[in-house]
């Protein structure tokens, strides 16, 4: 995307008075596909956002995630289904004329502008005086803690820097929908850490609903309501990010959110499964998992180790993670898993320990066809 198309798109609508007037709008996909030749993008993705929602699109590349943000921008056509925001189809309505401001990943900032005046140009674009708009502009700046940056231009500020500048410009119309595209994937750590929570918690005060489309799980779940987690052009489930990570729907869901180790078990077919000695409750989509011998997820925090004499594991690893060890065991049959332990209690648990694995009491688990 070049710059002057994502300027414009940040400069279309109209300006709203005060930042913090809730104008966010609901935000409804339905039934959106898209095809690129053979290679098809999309597949019946509908979704409902709510206003002033924070919704992130999660999953590996080429799932179609991104390819569903350019069709709520305007930027892609839809072979078929709608995007309506708040009730009206915008469809056929160009990208510049969505009332949507959008931060990309590359920050598209012109590199002949101060960051008040790349800030302040979707404002001079609707004919806004220059002195409300550069007060509006500063105002910005000042709320992404970049007030002593305003004179310098895009050569002059770090990458975060930038970001939060082209964050303050997508804000400045104040539009009923932000979208960001993978916004910190080119930023390091520490700094992504830091804009996330920023980003957040500007979203929060400014009531903006808000579409986020990411590779990274972490910041999926550190930042929206919901997360929709995405394959191949459909979304195996959306739900809060507590509810993703502790009752994932299916077993793509779960190995892609969070770690999952995978013991073998038998499944009796009466929602119940025998593992590591245990028979656990089962959740999740398991209709068409016939009884018999299955592959069981569960979470590192979902199993118990003990040190024992005679036990089915050896300590491979551990891994000191502050309050909690993570201890590697290898099971018979060459099972390899992670079962996450208050570090108090792992003292004993050091490479080469025979020790026994089983599952947490009641602890409900996912199952699917053996591999």
């Amino acid at each position: 995307m070049t710059m002057n198309a994502a300027a414009g798109t940040e400069a279309s609508g109209s300006v709203r008075g005060a930042a913090g007037d809730g104008a966010g709008a609901p935000v409804v996909l339905d039934s959106l596909s898209r095809s690129f030749g053979a290679v098809r993008a999309l597949d019946g993705l509908s979704l409902d956002i709510a206003p002033g929602e924070l919704v992130a699109l999660l999953g590996p590349s080429g799932c179609g995630k991104t390819t569903a943000l350019r069709i709520v921008a305007g930027f892609e056509h839809a072979d078929a289904g709608s995007v309506t925001v708040d009730g009206r189809d915008v469809s056929p309505v160009p990208a510049a004329k969505r009332d949507m401001g959008m931060v990309f990943q590359s920050y598209s900032l012109f590199p002949n502008m101060t960051a008040l005046e790349n800030v302040a140009f979707g404002l001079r674009m609707r004919k806004i005086a220059a002195g409300q708009r550069n007060k509006r502009a500063a105002a910005l700046l000042d709320m992404v803690g970049l007030a002593p940056q305003a004179r310098q231009y895009p050569h002059q500020l770090s990458g975060g820097q930038q970001q939060r500048v082209a964050l303050a410009r997508a804000l400045a119309i104040e539009p009923r929908v932000l979208l960001l595209d993978e916004p910190l994937s080119a930023l390091d750590a520490k700094v992504r850490l830091q804009l996330r929570e920023q980003i957040r918690t500007l979203q929060q005060r400014l009531g903006t609903t808000t579409l986020f489309v990411t590779h990274d799980q972490e910041e999926a779940l550190s930042m929206a309501d919901r997360v929709g987690v995405m394959r191949d052009g459909r979304l195996e489930q959306i739900a809060t990010p507590s509810e993703l990570y502790s009752t994932p729907a299916t077993a793509f869901v779960a190995e892609f959110v969070g770690t999952m180790n995978r013991v073998p078990g038998t499944y009796q077919g009466n929602d119940e499964v025998t593992v590591l000695g245990t028979v656990a409750p089962v959740h999740g989509e398991h209709a068409n998992v016939p009884a018999g011998a299955v592959d069981v997820l569960v979470r590192p925090e979902g199993l118990t180790v003990e040190a024992v004499a005679a036990g089915d594991g050896i300590v491979t690893d551990r891994t000191f993670l502050g309050s909690l060890t993570r201890v590697s065991v290898l099971l018979s049959g060459d099972v390899a898993v992670k079962v996450d332990k208050p570090s108090t209690a792992a003292v004993d648990l050091v490479p080469g320990t025979s020790v026994q694995v089983g599952v947490a009491g009641g602890e409900p688990v996912l199952i699917t066809e053996h591999k």
